[in-house]
């Protein structure tokens, strides 16, 4: 597959075998959906053929595709034959007289919906969701009302429904909360078929994958074993080849030497034999990898003081519903706090509070992230300590990005004392071409406009950095150069996010919101936090 002089992957043939878990890895652009959108139909290949099974459970990316229906049909419709069989059953049911030609083809689509276990379709649907943390009040209700993240569960629960053959997932963990990807990880890892799936979650990837698909170098490349065993091998057989290589024209150097020097005299036997030589120690063509890493580095301009951040009795609502629960806690400089739990559970809603009241977020910024014009506290107060210089990276960061000039003015603004050179340096750490500068900031991708907030703060250089789910547009290379610049980083990290890593091996303080409102205040790494709930 091609798209005009950018080849993708030439010449590729590969088999997917039951009861294998294959993560399909590759930089941004390296073609993953494409080669996804190729194994579910949607795209034919230029050359080539695809041979697919008969039930195949696709993750569907379009959210609002199946706004009309209830949340358990659209579940049940991951089963076409099921549905069609369903379908078809209820309009003959719908006829005020039903014919004997009706009657035959109600017993044939019965035996469909028995072969398919269309009688315990409700409660197998129920069952994923309520997996998925969707509550059963809202198994009855359309899909309309549902949040975006609750669709995208519903949408997960819909690819695994009705034991499809092999299930292609394309990122599942988007919008999901920790708990929820535990399910996941579980629910594929006893999956008896074939499961493809595209994630940037290095953690998700570790734990379910038997096998790693990697495109690059214009190939697609199958190692056994997890994500991080494929990166050993990778670079393993790379450097092999580059060490053979560089023997090789070594060798072909001396050999060319022996020629020049004696071609034109006694020794032309020698010279014959030394030229064919040459010939078979062709050094092996590496083609190119497309994989990028952008390079991140936190710094501050000036140390905060020792206690960074005062909550006292923190409360929040919303009309009549309770977010937050009379919370206190004391954060000191050079914490690295996780915020963790369900979705909806208030983790933003915290942030949002803390943030109001900090001295350099202006309240502007919050609301165009937000989209909430009440007060951000409903009770209790945030003090921010002795000169706390706070960098804010938003759930909604496209919202941060004003648009109507380029990526290169934009972050300029920030620091209009920069030279030109250290903005076009930030951005080329970031993995912005030079042209790339000019880009207009309403044209960038989700990614794009990531990567460029991660330039501000490198270039605010700001003691506290408040990062709400910064992960969700990266990919695993852009997710491991931020996991190592937080861990470098010598100020104070307030984090919300989903991934297991990240936390893992960042947070040294974990806030869990619980189901009750109330917030679990532990003082430790997200393990010890582990070992003392399973105790």
């Amino acid at each position: 597959m091609r798209y005009g002089a950018k080849v993708l992957f030439d010449e590729v043939s590969t088999a997917f075998t039951p009861g294998k878990r294959y993560g399909l890895t590759g930089p941004n652009g390296a073609g993953k959906s494409t080669f996804m959108n190729l194994l579910t139909g949607e795209l034919v290949p230029q050359k080539g053929t695809v041979v697919r099974p008969r039930k195949l459970g696709v993750l569907r990316q379009d959210q609002f595709a199946f706004d009309a229906y209830r949340v358990l049909d659209t579940v049940i419709m991951g089963n076409k034959r099921l549905w069609a069989a369903m379908e078809e059953r209820d309009r003959i049911y719908e006829k005020h007289e039903i014919t004997n030609d009706d009657g035959m083809r109600l017993g044939e689509l019965e035996g469909i919906v028995g072969e398919e276990d269309g009688y315990s379709a409700e409660t197998d649907a129920a069952l994923l969701l309520q997996g998925l943390d969707i509550a059963d009040e809202m198994h009855q209700r359309p899909m309309s009302e549902l949040q975006g993240g609750q669709k995208v569960r519903v949408l997960l629960a819909q690819a695994l429904f009705g034991h499809p053959q092999a299930l292609l997932l394309d990122e599942p963990t988007n919008h999901l909360d920790l708990d929820s990807i535990h399910w996941l990880q579980e629910f594929l890892r006893n999956y008896d078929g074939v499961v493809i799936v595209i994630s940037h979650d290095r953690h998700f990837l570790n734990s379910v994958c038997t096998h790693i698909a990697d495109i690059d170098y214009e190939t697609i490349i199958t190692y056994t074993g997890s994500y991080d065993e494929m990166v050993m091998a990778k670079t393993q057989i790379r450097s092999q080849i580059e060490g053979q290589n560089a023997h090789r024209e070594k060798k072909i150097a001396q050999l060319n030497d022996f020629i020049a020097r004696f071609s034109a005299g006694t020794r032309s036997s020698q010279v014959q034999s030394r030229r064919k030589e040459v010939e078979r120690l062709q050094v092996t063509e590496l083609a190119k990898s497309n994989i990028q890493r952008p390079y991140l580095k936190f710094e501050q301009k000036r140390p905060s003081g020792k206690h960074i951040l005062e909550l006292e009795n923190v409360s929040k609502s919303y009309a009549d519903s309770e977010v937050i629960r009379s919370f206190t806690a004391s954060v000191t400089r050079g914490e690295k706090v996780a915020l963790m739990g369900r979705n909806g559970a208030g983790k933003t809603t915290l942030v949002n509070a803390l943030l109001a009241n900090s001295p350099t977020i202006p309240e502007a910024e919050l609301r165009q992230t937000s989209g909430y014009d009440g007060p951000f506290l409903s009770d209790g107060e945030v003090i921010w300590g002795h000169e706390a210089s706070v960098g804010y990276f938003a759930q909604d960061h496209r919202a941060l990005i004003e648009k109507g000039m380029t990526a290169f003015e934009w972050l300029h603004r920030w620091d209009p004392g920069a030279a030109n050179e250290e903005i076009r340096g930030l951005l080329g750490q970031m993995l912005f071409a030079r042209d790339d500068g000019n880009k207009r900031t309403e044209v960038l991708s989700g990614g794009e406009a990531a990567r460029l907030l991660f330039c501000k703060l490198m270039l605010q250089k700001p003691n506290v950095l408040v990062l709400d789910e910064p992960t969700n547009h990266l990919d695993l290379e852009a997710i491991n150069a931020l996991n190592i610049a937080l861990q470098k980083y010598p100020g104070t990290v307030l984090l919300v996010t989903h991934d297991h890593d990240l936390i893992d091996e960042v947070a040294t303080r974990i806030w869990h919101f619980e189901g009750d409102h109330q917030v679990t205040d532990f003082k430790g790494a997200y393990e010890e936090y582990q070992s003392v709930l399973a105790a």
